[in-house]
Parts: C-alpha cells; sequence; structure tokens
C-alpha cells in the first residue's frame, strides 16, 4: 500500500475539477473509491470529489452539469485529458449531514456543512472514508482508514449497525469489497450484518442483482459466495442455493451439492471466464436437492442417490431467481440453457454425432463451447482432471459437428429455391421436407450439398402427408457412417 498518493495517477480533467472549486475559493477534496484505491496502487474507475460549495455555485463554476436529485450530487462533464480531449463524468458532492433514512436506502432529507468531517462520518467503511486534496496534498483520515487499509480490514465508519440500518445495500458491499480486495470483515461488522441481514428485504432487486454480479465477477467469488452463507445474505438474494447445503451426493462426488457447486464457480473464476459461465457454474445443479432419490438397486445392490432431471428442475429454478433479481432477458436466457443441458453427454462409447448436433441445435452454435466450459466447470468442482479424455473426445466430435448444418437455415437449399427453382407449393408440406432433409443432414452432413437436396427433395415430395409428416416431425434413426479423414484429425488433435 502507498503511504503518499501519486498526483500524477490522477487524470488532468479531474484535477481541473478541484482547480476550478480551489480558486473559486472553495474547497475540494477527492474522497471514497478513488483515494482508496490510489492509496493501493490501483487505477480507480470512478472519480468523487467532495466540497463546501453548493450544489447551484457548482453548476456555475463548470459549463456542463448535471443535477437531478436532491443529496447535493452534481455530476460535472469534465473536458481534457493529457494526450488528447477525453470527456469524464466526476461527480461533485456538497459536504452534508443525513437525516434518518426512512426507505433503508436513501436519506429523507440532508443538511449541507461546512466541514469536511461531517462528510466523512456519513460514508460507510473507513476505507471509503478517506479525502485527499490533491493542490494541498494532504490527506484526512478521520476514522483512520489507512490503517484498515494496510491491515487489509472492512470496518463499518462509527457504530455498524447505524450504517446498516442507514443503507441495508452496505451489508452487501462488505462482502463485496472483502472479496474484490481480499480484505477480512471486522468483527462488530460482521456481527451487524448477521443481526440485520433481513434488512436486504428493504431493497430493490436492481441493486442486489448489481452487487451480487460484482461479488460473482470477482476474483474469489467462492469467498463471496461463502460469506453470503455465513452473514445470513444468501437468504435474501439466492434462497434457493441453501437447498444444497448438506445435501449429501456420493458415489464420485466427495462434496454436499453446497460445497460442489462453490468449486465448480471457483474454478470459472480461475480461467477468468464470462459472467453467464459463471452463473451457470454455480446454478447448474441447483436442481439436486429437489431431485434426489435414494436407490437401493443401484451400486451392485449397495444402493445410491440418483438425480433424474435435475438439469430440468434446476433451469427451472435458475430462470426464477435470475428473473426476480432482473437479470436481463438475454443473460437469463442463456444461462437457463447452460443449465438445462450440462448434462448432454454421458457415455463416451455410444455417443454419436448426431447427439453432438442436437445438442449444438438446443443451446445454439454461439453457446456450445461455454457449455462445455460448465461441463469442465462441473467436473473439475468433483476435484477430477481438466482435461480427461471424456472432454476431449466431445471437443472433438463438436469441432466435427460444427462443420454440419444444425438447422434448416444452413441447409444448401431452402423454401425460395423450392419454390421458384422446383414449383413446389409453400405451405406444411414443405415444411415437413426441409425438416426431413435437415434430419439427414444431422446425421451425415455430406448430404448437405445442392444436387443431393434436390433430387431427395424431388422424392420427398411424392410422399403422402402421412409419411412425410412423420420424416419431417420424427426424423430417422441412423447409425453414424464411417467418419473422414477431417474427424480423425481433429480426434488426433485432441489426443484421442
Amino acid at each position: 500500500m502507498a503511504t503518499k498518493i501519486k498526483r500524477g495517477a490522477i487524470p488532468n480533467e479531474v484535477t481541473r475539477v478541484t482547480e476550478t472549486l480551489n480558486n473559486a475559493g472553495f474547497e475540494a477534496y477527492l474522497v471514497g473509491g478513488c483515494v482508496r484505491d490510489l492509496l493501493m496502487d490501483i487505477t480507480p474507475k470512478d472519480w468523487d470529489i467532495t466540497t463546501d460549495a453548493l450544489p447551484e455555485k457548482i453548476i456555475e463554476l463548470f459549463p456542463k452539469t448535471i443535477y437531478e436529485n436532491s443529496f447535493g450530487t452534481v455530476a460535472v462533464v469534465a473536458e481534457g485529458g493529457v494526450s488528447h480531449e477525453t470527456v469524464r463524468l466526476v461527480e461533485v458532492t456538497t459536504y452534508r449531514i443525513d437525516s434518518e433514512y426512512g426507505d433503508f436506502r436513501h436519506p429523507n432529507s440532508v443538511t449541507f456543512s461546512k466541514k469536511i468531517e461531517d462528510d466523512l462520518k456519513r460514508r460507510d467503511f473507513t476505507v471509503n472514508a478517506i479525502a485527499y486534496d490533491p493542490i494541498k496534498d494532504i490527506i484526512v483520515d478521520v476514522f483512520d482508514g489507512q490503517t484498515d487499509l494496510k491491515d487489509k480490514v472492512i470496518r463499518a465508519v462509527g457504530n455498524p449497525k447505524d450504517r446498516f440500518n442507514e443503507d441495508a445495500l452496505r451489508m452487501l458491499r462488505a462482502v463485496r469489497f472483502s472479496t474484490a480486495l481480499g480484505f477480512a470483515i471486522a468483527g462488530e461488522t460482521l456481527s451487524a450484518i448477521a443481526e440485520g441481514s433481513a434488512l436486504i428485504e428493504k431493497i430493490a432487486a436492481e441493486r442486489i442483482r448489481d452487487e451480487f454480479i460484482k461479488i460473482i465477477n470477482s476474483k474469489d467469488p467462492m469467498l463471496g459466495i461463502g460469506l453470503l452463507l455465513r452473514l445470513k445474505l444468501l437468504d435474501y438474494v439466492a434462497p434457493e442455493l441453501l437447498e444444497g447445503v448438506g445435501c449429501e451426493q456420493k458415489g464420485e462426488h466427495i462434496y454436499d451439492v453446497f460445497e460442489h457447486i462453490l468449486h465448480a464457480l471457483g474454478h470459472a473464476a480461475e480461467k477468468g471466464w464470462d459472467l453467464e459461465i459463471r452463473l451457470a457454474a454455480l446454478f447448474h445443479d441447483i436442481g439436486k436437492p429437489r431431485t434426489r432419490r435414494w436407490d437401493g438397486t443401484k451400486a451392485g445392490g449397495k444402493g445410491k442417490y440418483t438425480f433424474y432431471g435435475h438439469e430440468v428442475i434446476g433451469a427451472q429454478m435458475t430462470k426464477k431467481i435470475l428473473e426476480r433479481l432482473k437479470f436481463p432477458r438475454v443473460t437469463t436466457e442463456k444461462v437457463v440453457s447452460l443449465v438445462r443441458y450440462h448434462m448432454f453427454f454421458s457415455d463416451t462409447e455410444t455417443i454419436t454425432l448426431s447427439a453432438v448436433r442436437r445438442t449444438i441445435v438446443n443451446v445454439g452454435r454461439e453457446n456450445v463451447w461455454d457449455l462445455m466450459k460448465v461441463r469442465e466447470c462441473d467436473r473439475v468442482g468433483m476435484k477430477k482432471k481438466e482435461a480427461p479424455y471424456r472432454l476431449r473426445k466431445y471437443h472433438a466430435m463438436i469441432e466435427e459437428a460444427l462443420r454440419a448444418p444444425t438447422s434448416v437455415a444452413m441447409l444448401k437449399i431452402n423454401g425460395d429455391y423450392l419454390i421458384h427453382e422446383m414449383g413446389m407449393p409453400p405451405g406444411k408440406r414443405m415444411g415437413w421436407i426441409l425438416h426431413a432433409l435437415l434430419e439427414e443432414c444431422l446425421v451425415d452432413d455430406t448430404k448437405n450439398n445442392l444436387e443431393y437436396l434436390k433430387e431427395r427433395a424431388l422424392t420427398l415430395s411424392k410422399l403422402d402427408d402421412t409419411s412425410l409428416k412423420s420424416l419431417g416431425e420424427k426424423g430417422k434413426e441412423r447409425k453414424e457412417e464411417r467418419e473422414g479423414e477431417a474427424l480423425t484429425q481433429i480426434r488426433k488433435k485432441h489426443g484421442l
């Protein structure tokens, strides 16, 4: 941790804001996360300034501002960079004293102050309650936040119960900062969170979602989810996950369901994979507790737990969780799909290319490799090797399957061709013909050529409705033909 802030680390457009305020006779300090990051030699993402200038004075001093709240925060559009012109939004807030928080999120009213100490008192954690004057090169640290930074501790400013009663979201922020920074949470702060965890119900789902995402996207989300469980916050964020705690699996699993999905999530984080994969890793087995059954006939009569259909139930549960937390529809749909189809293969000796192609159809060509990543997380979450023979074979077969059509739109023949070149009338029969052709190409992609498809379409068009519909909707069960040189090379590439 730096003991002195490098003023060169502060962008010119930010110091120009403090200089403008200073030149007008006002105090101006950087405050909050940006000061914490500067002291940790981290480049801040956001810049906040606090001042004794009233909002109307701030607006007078800067040509471009936005002021759409009653809390004294003016967004200043600061222009001008070091090597080129840049535009940055800097929040400038008047020193203030907050009244009671009626909604557990915002103060009912604020009183503007002339003392920086008053403004620091209302901050959430000591490491975020440090102010820095870049002009005078002065640090104001009323609550000894620099010591907590050095000791790597998240500690509430003043009485933690008061801070969390003011803004209940701060409880999730404590977990997020602990996870993101690798800091411990002070004992009295931990106790206050556990006692007041139910206050999270007062917070809007969107706010909870944003903090949850930051925890999941951190370097150590396993720690974050573990803290949410320990502090009883998980009860109000994703209570369905609690069903996995103590849910024994046995068999190949050395962990209960909750521990297993935590390790799966941890692997996704170690790999640096994106949010959707991390969420799918966390939720992939969430349906297991509801589908667990004991079958005494399994394992040679010794019996074992079964979880038939857990991926279907898990997908339904995941959808409810993500919708409840107001995740974007596109994110929800992808994560639900990854959870639904994460059990796509089983026996490597009986798996066929047509089965692989159908999986690609189910999840989409753009998502199939992400599905493989979730599968890898599942396996590593069992403390098994990252890339065993089974996973290598799946990769090889997916590469081969991707060379083939996986939707009617990818056929070398389409409805327009059937109508204009072959004189076929549009309607249900045409749809059946196209889907029957697709079924054949799913089994043998070499058939996806115009000459064969044209001849085959002509033959299919002569069938009666019942026969043609049967072919179009159900397809035919065919054995895989001998794979060509391309498949041989792909398998060789994957060590098969």
